[in-house]
């Protein structure tokens, strides 16, 4: 039998709840594709530089930009999926997705092969992430959607916090199929919760598709300004470790913890800040401390630097996140968030895939340090819609007083 949510009931005078079982299952969906994600983000594109051609730079690059590449054109296909199966069957497909390539990286270290199967876990992480980002944004009440999205931010940063470093780790000392045979199980194990979760949404509001999304400026606005801090983060995951000396693989480390415990952290303060004041207003810093931190990795050669630079970009990224994820849900109806959440999926993995391979070939002309700082540079450009979207929001927040 086919459970469906209704979202249309009225609302009440009492605080809602927030820790429902339908969302404490969804986290068990989030922390197996999260996990699985984080724990090879890092990891593929070094396994891919050191592969049978020896690829360097440009193989790292083109493992993201694939990974990348399946989970935009997969975030695009996903909101006509979930109408047609539901979201039951695109989250378990999404998960063995991500779970069994993930086995199947350690059988070659032919170039052609992790991509293919990059390509694959890329089409899984975008069934997950769309599909799961509608169905919690109606299991959040309206009233607490800050801070609910900001906590489900910390139960899938979390895996990044731990995950990132703990790869990269992994690697090193034990192995890569260790590192892989960790991500498909995972991403497999988080299966059976999936039954549990509401199959179908019953919304109130008129639907919109995501070509009319791309034409609406309150949407396009803060997707294009994420997609830039975004451009960044695809960069540190990839590119920090190779920038910086192969002996200081401790130094990697605690960088890939710094930037997303500090992101975790400012997206939880960002929401409950945001539930109260408004979300409008901390785009525009979470870009600029965004571009300043990517500007600061210039200093790959000075440890201190580098931490203090991947936690100024965390707490830009963790705040833009937050931020532009929580303007979008209110600027449509509940109808709409299927087509929000493959939006700003869409700009989050589009600009992590872009970022990674422009970077790639941009560094092999002008050296990492040089790359950062042109990096930083050409992040201020979303600057025009920031500061747009600022303005715009000020007079509907007079009016609301």
């Amino acid at each position: 039998m086919t459970e469906t949510l209704d979202t249309t009931s009225p609302t009440t005078t009492t605080r809602p709840a927030l820790l429902t079982r339908p969302l404490l299952l969804r986290f068990v969906s989030i922390l197996g594709a999260s996990t699985s994600f984080y724990l090879l983000l890092s990891v593929v594109p070094r396994y891919a530089s050191t592969g049978d051609r020896g690829g360097g730079g440009g193989a790292a690059g083109l493992a993201t930009g694939a990974l990348m590449l399946a989970t935009v054109l997969g975030e695009l296909a996903t909101p006509v999926l979930v109408r047609r199966c539901g979201y039951r069957v695109v989250l378990a497909v999404g998960l063995a997705l991500m779970g069994a390539p993930a086995l199947a990286l350690g059988f070659s270290r032919n170039l052609e092969w992790i991509v293919a199967m990059c390509l694959l876990r890329g089409l899984g992480f975008a069934f997950t992430v769309v599909a799961g980002g509608a169905l919690t944004a109606s299991l959040i009440p309206a009233e607490r959607r800050g801070e609910g999205l900001a906590l489900v931010g910390i139960v899938s940063g979390l895996p990044a916090l731990l995950s990132l470093p703990i790869g990269v780790w992994l690697a090193a000392h034990a192995g890569y199929g260790v590192v892989f045979t960790a991500g498909a199980v995972t991403a497999l194990a988080a299966i059976p919760a999936v039954p549990g979760l509401p199959d179908r949404i019953r919304a109130s509001g008129p639907a919109i598709g995501i070509t009319e999304a791309l034409r609406t400026a309150e949407l396009r606005r803060p997707a294009v300004v994420f997609a830039v801090t975004a451009l960044a983060a695809g960069i540190v995951v990839t590119f920090l470790p190779l920038a910086v000396r192969v002996s200081a693989t401790g130094l990697v480390a605690a960088a890939l913890f710094v930037q997303p415990a500090t992101a975790t952290l400012a997206r939880w303060l960002a929401g409950r800040h945001g539930d109260r004041c408004g979300s409008a207003g901390l785009v525009l810093p979470g870009l600029l401390l965004s571009a300043l931190g990517t500007g600061l990795m210039a200093l790959t050669g000075h440890p201190v630097a580098v931490i203090i630079a991947v936690g100024l970009f965390g707490i830009g990224f963790g705040v833009a996140q937050n931020a532009t994820l929580t303007l979008m849900y209110a600027r449509v109806s509940a109808a709409g968030y299927g087509t929000v959440s493959a939006l700003w999926n869409f700009a989050y993995d589009a600009g992590m895939g872009v970022g990674a391979v422009a970077f790639g070939w941009l560094a092999a002309g002008t050296g990492y340090p040089w790359a950062f700082a042109l990096t930083a540079l050409a992040m201020l450009g979303a600057l025009v819609p920031a500061l747009t979207d600022r303005s715009a929001d000020h007079p509907k927040r007079r009016a609301d007083r």
